[in-house]
Parts: structure tokens; C-alpha cells; sequence
């Protein structure tokens, strides 16, 4: 896939679209909301995730940082993480109301409106525990889900988004709310999974009423192969947070915190995952990936 291609206006993304300022519409709909939402208990500190999850507590370069410095490279991370599942669910609004309109049957469409709602609610259960709420992104993965989002190929976007990611997140939620230290938040993400759960079966179930011709094999093809080249090269985010709180890294420096962070056995186990969740729907593709190596994660090689 080609990168800069994507295009943040305007688009069913929705990731750049504006907060509200009109307060009767705000409160139309935080009534309509009001049985979702709950405040967090604390929401303070905005360290949900501790060292241990990031791997950070065998980093070298953590242990030595200031007790300020650590405490501001979880929060970094934290952010990161939580601000990714807001543009995520703000995505699954758009692409279930597009797919709401490509529906090709009174009950898919039914599904469809439905899930607009599970994702609608999922956004909303996030906000609560944003320090600010993002106005925009140029994280690569977000990119590159906003750019699948926008194909008209009902078959491509079947396959990569409710197929391939709506399963990818049932694990990364479900990893997220196992080590959440944050208990009202782990339970928020705990909400998610018979959500996430449903919208993959039901990807999976039309995907398999689909026939793919070669375009959509290869527009298959093109995104998976950009999405596992993001996960090969191992934890960015975390080397993103402690450069963002201690400066820029030397190359030997970034390389000893990838092995510290063990990044190996960190990509091979997502990769892994990703690999099953392909194969069960599309093994000529897992064939294809496997042949140039990108189930396979970086050794020494992430910088």
C-alpha cells in the first residue's frame, strides 16, 4: 500500500471530525448515553498500565530514569494506547454505517445498525478516561485502518477489518483488560469483548458469501502485508514513550531496549495470532505472506 495516500478530511474514518459545541445536542446525547456511561474513579494519574506490561521493568534505560521520568513514560504509553482505541471504535462508527448501506439484506442491515450502536457506546465508555480528547492522528496502523475503511470493495474490507482486526481485537482487548491497573477501565474493556466477538463471526459468515476476484486478492494482499510489516518490527509505541520523556535514543541504545523488551517473542506471539485469524478464512494468503517472510518477526533489525 502506498503510504501518504491517505486522506484525513472528510472521510468515514471520522478521525479528524470536531467535538460539538452546541450544548442542547451535547446533552440530547449524554442523556441517550446516560446508562453507559460512568466516571472513572480516579482519573488523575492516567497511568492504567504499569512497567510490567510494557516490559519496561527489564529495560535498562527505564530502571535508570528518575522516578518522574518512569512515571511520565507510563503516562506517555498509557495514552498511546487508550487514545488508539478511541480512533479505533471512532472508525468502527463510520464503517458500520457505510456498511449499513451496502447491506444486501433487511437483517444484515438490522446487524449493521446495531453494531453502529456497539461502536458508538464503546467510544463513549473511552472518552471518560482521555486526558484530552485527540483531534487528530498520524499513527501508521490508524492510517492505514482509515484507508481500508474508504475501499468500496465490500470483499476487502469483509476480510481485513471484520475478518482479520475485529478478531486481532478481541485479544488486544483482551490483553488490555487483563493488565489494566485501572479497575473501572479494565471493566470497560471487558464490555467489549461480546461485541467484538459478535462483529467477527458476522464478518466472517458474509465474508464467506463473497467471491473474491483477483483485485480484491490483491488489495488483500497489499494491506495485510503493511499491517504485519507494523507488528514485525516489534513494540514502536514504548521506544516512542521513553524517547518522547528522555530524548532520542542511539541506535545501540534502541537496539538493547528492543532486546530488553524482549521484541522478538513480543511480535512472534502477535504474529502468531494474526497468522491463525488469516489462515481460518484465507490460507492462499497466509501462503502468499508466509513465502516473504512477514510471519516472521525482526531479530536485531527493528532500528
Amino acid at each position: 500500500m502506498k503510504k501518504n495516500k491517505f486522506m484525513m478530511k472528510k472521510n468515514i474514518a471520522g478521525f479528524d471530525l470536531s467535538q460539538t459545541k452546541c450544548a442542547k445536542l451535547k446533552r440530547i446525547l449524554d442523556s441517550r448515553l446516560d446508562k453507559v456511561l460512568a466516571e472513572p474513579s480516579d482519573s488523575s494519574n492516567h497511568i492504567y498500565w504499569d512497567a510490567g506490561y510494557f516490559n519496561l521493568d527489564n529495560s535498562t534505560v527505564f530502571q535508570n530514569a528518575t522516578l518522574q521520568q518512569k512515571k511520565d513514560i507510563l503516562k506517555v504509553a498509557s495514552r498511546e494506547l487508550l487514545e488508539e482505541a478511541y480512533f479505533i471504535e471512532k472508525a468502527g462508527m463510520g464503517y458500520m454505517a457505510k456498511m449499513v448501506l451496502l447491506s444486501e439484506t433487511t437483517e444484515e442491515r438490522m446487524l449493521y445498525s446495531l453494531f453502529a450502536a456497539d461502536e458508538t457506546t464503546h467510544l463513549a465508555k473511552i472518552m471518560p478516561f482521555l486526558e484530552r480528547i485527540p483531534l487528530d492522528t498520524d499513527d501508521l496502523f490508524l492510517q492505514l485502518l482509515g484507508d481500508v475503511v474508504e475501499s468500496e470493495d465490500k470483499s476487502v474490507i469483509l476480510f481485513v477489518l471484520q475478518v482479520v482486526l475485529e478478531g486481532w481485537g478481541l485479544s488486544h482487548y483482551r490483553s488490555l483488560a487483563k493488565g489494566c491497573g485501572d479497575r473501572d477501565l479494565s471493566i470497560v474493556f471487558r464490555s467489549f469483548l461480546d461485541d467484538e466477538s459478535r462483529h467477527h463471526a458476522t464478518g466472517v459468515t458474509l465474508f464467506q458469501q463473497q467471491h473474491l476476484d483477483l483485485s480484491s486478492r490483491r488489495a488483500i494482499l497489499e494491506i495485510l502485508a503493511s499491517f504485519l510489516e507494523m507488528i514485525r518490527v516489534g513494540p514502536q509505541r514504548v521506544l516512542s514513550a521513553v524517547e518522547m520523556v528522555l530524548g532520542d535514543l542511539s541506535r545501540s541504545q534502541k537496539i538493547k531496549l528492543f532486546e530488553e523488551l524482549d521484541a522478538e517473542s513480543h511480535s512472534s506471539s502477535r504474529l502468531s495470532i494474526l497468522r491463525s485469524l488469516i489462515g481460518q478464512e484465507g490460507s492462499v494468503f497466509v501462503t502468499e505472506l508466509e513465502e516473504k517472510g512477514l510471519f516472521s518477526a525482526y531479530q536485531n533489525n527493528w532500528v
